[in-house]
């Protein structure tokens, strides 16, 4: 394994904030209206309607035939703000378990109020769901696909006390 050059990373970052970071007042809007939807393979649609609706309280809002893939569904939950967490499965094919790899997806991190964390806390543990909690506001955990999720109880645009957005 190679030694991380703390300095040079801290430089390289620093580098790319002074360049493309721009302040909130000569920022422009961006071109985007939201996240649409963000879409995750389900290897049961049944049991990800169950966890995702029962235990994480994210409503499904729709399922239809995937025009990609005849039989198979697409299925959408409400994240919230117009947002959608979306999902497919691929009846017939051996899709195998879900992989985290570098260079994909690591996470889906998804902003709820800190009442609703603390009850949805409450709902994995009821659930038996393994999960990590870090810094007092954040939960880390997998669905029953095998993606990794982090619910977050801080508000949106900020993380840890810094203002993203």
């Amino acid at each position: 394994m190679t030694a991380i050059d703390r300095a040079a990373i801290e430089a390289e970052r620093e580098r790319i904030r002074s360049t493309y970071l721009q302040p909130d007042e000569s920022r422009p809007a961006s071109s985007a209206r939201g996240l649409h939807h963000f879409a995750v393979v389900a290897r049961d649609v049944e049991e990800t309607v169950r966890f995702y609706q029962e235990v994480l309280g994210f409503p499904l809002t729709e399922i239809f035939e995937n025009r990609d893939y005849e039989g198979s569904n697409h299925f959408f939950f409400d994240i919230g703000h117009g947002n959608l967490l979306a999902f497919f499965d691929f009846p017939g094919l051996d899709i195998g378990p879900y992989a985290e790899v570098l260079g994909g997806l690591h996470h889906i991190a998804i902003s709820v109020e800190p009442e609703a964390w603390a009850r949805l806390k409450g709902n994995l543990d009821s659930a038996g769901v393994e999960y990590l909690e870090e810094s007092g506001t954040s939960i880390y955990f997998r669905d029953p696909n095998g993606a990794r999720l982090e619910l977050i109880a801080d508000p949106l645009g900020e993380m840890y006390g810094t203002k993203v957005l």
